[in-house]
C-alpha cells in the first residue's frame, strides 16, 4: 500500500510518501518526502494553486492508493485557521481529482500512532520517523510530520477497523469481520 501524507500549511506544507507491504504492513519505507515552500509575499489564492499543482504532481509520480491529511488544530487566530482549512480542502480536492480516497487525522492521533504519545513534540515525531522508516536526511519537521500522517494511515488501514477501534463501514464489512456472530 502506498500512502501520500500531507501536513498542510500556508507557508510550508509537508508531504511524505510511505509504502507498506507484507501481512499487517510489516515492511514500512519512505519513498519520498519534503515540503512545498511558498513565498510569504505570494497571494493566498496563488499559494493554493501551487499546492494543488504539487499534490497532483506527487499523485501522478507515486500513484498512492490513498491520501491522508492532518486536520488543522483549533487555533486562536480565525484568519489563520481559515487559511489552513483552505489548504486542507485544496489537498483533498487534488486527490479527489485523481479519484484517490482521502482520510483525515487529528494531530494527536498521528502523534500517538507514531510515538505512543498524543502530545509528542515535532522533534519526538522526527526521531521516531527516523527510527521506523530509516530516513537519514532531515528535510524539515513538516516533512517528518507528513511521513507520520502517511504511516499512521497505512497502519490503521492495514490493521482493520477492529484494531483501530473503529466500526465496520457497512453491514458487509461487519459480516466479514464477525462470521460467528451472524445466523
Amino acid at each position: 500500500m502506498i500512502v501520500l501524507g500531507i501536513d498542510p500549511g500556508t507557508r510550508t506544507a509537508g508531504f511524505g510518501v510511505v509504502e507498506t507491504s507484507g501481512r499487517g504492513g510489516r515492511t514500512e519505507r519512505a519513498l519520498d518526502y519534503g515540503s512545498i515552500d511558498l513565498p510569504a509575499d505570494l497571494d493566498h489564492t496563488l499559494r493554493l494553486q501551487r499546492i494543488y499543482e504539487r499534490i497532483i504532481e506527487l499523485v501522478d509520480q507515486h500513484h498512492p492508493d490513498e491520501v491522508a491529511v492532518e486536520v488543522p488544530f483549533l487555533g486562536h487566530n480565525v484568519q489563520s485557521m481559515r487559511k489552513l482549512v483552505r489548504v486542507e480542502a485544496t489537498v483533498m480536492l487534488a486527490a479527489m481529482h485523481r479519484q484517490i480516497p482521502v482520510a483525515q487525522y487529528a494531530p494527536a492521533e498521528v502523534k500517538k500512532s507514531v510515538t505512543g504519545k498524543g502530545r509528542a513534540t515535532k522533534d519526538q515525531v522526527w526521531f521516531m520517523i527516523r527510527a521506523l522508516l530509516g530516513t537519514t536526511d532531515d528535510r524539515g519537521r513538516d516533512a517528518s510530520d507528513a511521513l507520520a500522517v502517511a504511516l499512521a494511515h497505512a497502519r490503521r488501514t492495514q490493521a482493520g477497523p477492529a484494531a483501530s477501534g473503529g466500526a465496520p463501514k457497512d453491514w458487509a464489512a461487519f459480516i466479514k469481520a464477525n462470521p460467528g456472530r451472524v445466523r
